[in-house]
């Protein structure tokens, strides 16, 4: 016995070409033939422990000796919870997405035909229904030929010690005990569960390689096949997996994935599962496989929208949990059901709609958000020509951006809650010279482009975009109130005034805010434009209706939360506004004959230089905004080949931006009866002139004088002079009618300076 702790020492060993552990060969005419006086001991010894299996049976008596210091049966703690897939559903309850980190989809006893069973028993453990845990002639079988041969070491694991080992042995320390307490475990869990349960749990959690867990995620992966369509062939070719899922990977190895199916073969013939003539049938038409599949009925892949509701799961609330860690076990290992806003046919028309911007070399791309105006739901959101993974990630419906003129629709519903009427009259003349609060560079604001309006009613310079009355308007309004109003009208979980600068870059109250200097996304300005759409009545948008755990458990659903952001009469009017946008302004050309079909209202954009390209719009019953350019941000949009192909030398916001949006409409539409809004108040009394105190200065006539005339010689005596009347010319008087909103007003009532639309203003000196 003074030999015996040789045994013990760790075998010196040479790879395999596979990587695989190989016992160093020692011939008879070896220098170790020490090594054979080893082995016969252990036979003899080993011979000894058969006899005394056979006789008192092995596993009562490990049983004993691994309790022997308190004649307690060791505690099996119960099954960990199986990690489960959690799937994701659209509006229509279509599954859209599923995340996981392993494949793993539990499937009870009862659904796993009785053939598959009969494969893995066959290949893994053909006493599994006899023994009690652990198979004691195969355990002193595989001792015996492990320590006489040089072989490949033989396995005598069942299936329930692999359920042991996976469940409640990680960890261990790999030494002489881990296999008695290896079979302590297996002798116990046989005594604490039944056949049906421990098979169950086998099949649910054996790794098959490629990512899959269980017998279900294998079915899937390698057939793409439910685990009840899986034929006797298909099941015993998994079960040979089992021993080594990476030696046998049939993707990546199909010669060692054949030979080891052979191997299968021949083991069914043997258990007579298999005649000969069916052997060869099976040898000579199995085909293995070749990729990894998916079922064909689940055809789900990453999308914007997907990715959009996996951020917000794990970093934009704590629906799943108050710690990352929490909220990440939930969502990849939970088996959650999750319910999503999305409207199939509504994001079909969306990704369709984006297809009328033509691919460019330089990878231009559109964005589109659509909301419920009713509810605040997202309904369609395409973020680009699709989510390609580590190549075309960013989405774009979600990615701020100078909105150009698009932003006009916050100042002209601020201006109109104060108290302004489209009849309105202010001043329009490019270029204009104005203040620029807040910035301490440059204490003038200048603008020398876009089109001159001078002065005219509020309504003419929002169908026409006048940039000069629009930047003068958002003064006269007050330029903290104009951001107050659009943070009210546009909030969610992506756009609040609180967020980190590391977050989200604030809106900030300067000059060029008029001109869309502060950036916004798409689904900012379709929920600004909801606001305006809906009556003045703000629904945050929101993309998951309701969250279930594995068991049915509601964990969330969504509580509507609305807020009067405007007063039903402003929203109207602003409404009432816009819509002479689709029919005789900015987006006439692409959109007028949808004015005809459908009310709608809306508002161009474009980024100075052309960099970027917006159409903002609703109906009653959808408010969406969609944008164009290049994914890189500061390419101009000004003779790209393909866009003058296809007749768009220069885009703005009138063209693909209005295109898109209403080929998107139009569908949307479809079949759905829409109705136009309640016509908006009366107006208040007479027009007014907004002006902006300190720049314009209202004045009344106070007398008039002649202007001085000069005596003229003709150069000839003939030549007679025709007189010209001479005007007077009016004297006039400042009169100080009103003082500029001071920087931090928001109240969205303080009254602006105006006078009657036929007082006489004039520049400031």
């Amino acid at each position: 016995m003074a030999s015996l702790p040789l045994i013990t020492e760790p075998d010196r060993c040479l790879g395999t070409h596979d990587g695989t552990p190989k016992r160093q060969v020692i011939t008879l005419n070896g220098v170790e033939r020490s090594g054979w006086a080893v082995r016969l001991g252990v036979i003899i010894v080993s011979g000894a422990l058969l006899i005394t299996a056979v006789t008192i049976g092995i596993a009562p008596r490990l049983w004993r000796i691994a309790n022997a210091h308190s004649e307690e049966p060791v505690p099996l703690p119960d099954f960990i919870p199986l990690s489960q897939r959690s799937y994701v559903y659209d509006a229509a309850g279509n599954e859209i997405a599923v995340y996981e980190l392993e494949n793993i989809q539990p499937v009870s006893f009862s659904d796993i035909p009785e053939h598959v069973i009969q494969a893995f028993v066959a290949v893994e453990d053909n006493e599994f229904w006899v023994h009690h845990g652990v198979n004691a002639r195969s355990f002193i079988r595989a001792l015996l030929s492990n320590f006489a041969s040089d072989a490949p070491r033989q396995g005598a694991s069942t299936i329930t010690m692999q359920v042991v080992k996976n469940d409640f042995m990680a960890g261990f320390e790999r030494n002489g005990r881990y296999k008695l307490l290896q079979l302590t475990y297996a002798v116990r869990l046989e005594k604490e569960r039944s056949k049906e349960e421990i098979m169950e749990r086998y099949l649910n959690t054996v790794f098959f390689g490629n990512n899959s867990y269980g017998i279900a995620a294998a079915a899937e992966t390698y057939f793409g096949k439910f685990v009840h369509e899986l034929t006797f062939p298909e099941s015993a070719f998994l079960a040979g997996l089992v021993r080594a899922p990476t030696s046998y990977d049939p993707i990546n190895r199909p010669e060692r994935s054949r030979a080891r199916f052979a191997q299968v073969v021949d083991r069914l013939v043997e258990d007579e599962l298999l005649t000969e003539d069916e052997a060869i049938e099976v040898s000579e038409t199995f085909v293995i496989p070749e990729r990894v599949n998916q079922i064909p009925t689940r055809d789900v892949e990453r999308t914007y929208f997907s990715e959009t509701v996996r951020d917000l799961l794990l970093n934009g609330s704590d629906i799943l949990g108050d710690t990352y860690e929490e909220r990440y076990t939930a969502l990849y290992r939970g088996g959650l059901r999750i319910y999503t806003t999305l409207d199939p046919d509504l994001q079909t028309a969306a990704e369709t709609a984006r297809n009328e911007l033509p691919d460019t070399t330089e990878g231009f791309d559109a964005a589109l958000t659509s909301i419920e105006n009713e509810t605040g739901a997202v309904r369609a959101l395409v973020g680009g020509r699709g989510f390609v993974p580590k190549q075309n990630e960013v989405n774009l419906a979600l990615a701020p951006s100078q909105t150009g003129s698009s932003i006009k629709i916050f100042i002209l519903a601020a201006a109109i809650q104060a108290g302004a009427q489209p009849n309105d009259v202010i001043d329009g003349t490019r270029p204009c010279v104005l203040p620029n609060p807040g910035d301490n560079l440059e204490p003038e604001f200048i603008i020398t482009d876009g089109v001159s309006g001078g002065i005219a009613t509020l309504a003419e310079h929002t169908y026409r975009s006048i940039n000069c009355a629009f930047a003068r308007l958002s003064q006269i309004v007050g330029l903290d109130r104009v951001v107050d109003t659009t943070y009210r009208m546009a909030a969610s979980d992506f756009l609040r005034p609180d967020l980190p600068e590391s977050v989200r870059e604030p809106l900030r109250p300067y000059a060029s805010f008029a001109t869309g200097a502060n950036e916004m996304s798409t689904l900012d300005m379709a929920a600004g434009m909801q606001s305006i759409a809906n009556e003045g009545v703000h629904h945050e948008p929101y993309f998951i209706e309701k969250v279930d755990d594995s068991e049915g458990r509601r964990l969330y659903t969504h509580q509507s939360d609305p807020e009067r952001v405007l007063e039903s009469g402003a929203a109207l009017t602003t409404i009432d506004t816009m819509k002479a946008t689709l029919s005789t302004g900015t987006a006439r050309r692409e959109l007028a004959e949808f004015a005809q079909l459908i009310p709608a209202a809306g508002k161009t954009g474009t980024q100075q230089n052309n960099y970027a390209a917006w159409f903002v719009g609703a109906s009653t019953h959808l408010s969406t905004a969609v944008m164009v350019r290049d994914p890189d941000r500061y390419t101009s949009m000004v003779n790209i080949p393909e866009f003058v192909e296809a007749g768009v030398p220069l885009v703005r916001g009138g063209t693909f931006p209005a295109r898109i949006w209403g080929t998107y409409m139009q569908s949307a539409h479809s079949g759905v009866t829409v109705t136009d809004w309640p016509a908006p108040p009366t107006l208040r009394g007479p027009a007014e002139r907004l002006y902006l105190p300190g720049t314009e200065c209202p004045s009344i006539i106070v007398g008039f004088e002649t202007p001085t005339t000069t005596t003229t010689t003709p150069d000839a005596p003939e030549e007679v002079l025709d007189s010209e009347p001479i005007e007077p010319v009016p004297i006039l008087e400042e009169v100080l009618t009103g003082t500029t909103i001071a920087p931090g007003v928001i109240d969205p009532y303080a009254e602006m300076p105006s006078v009657p639309a036929d007082a006489y203003v004039v520049p400031c000196e």
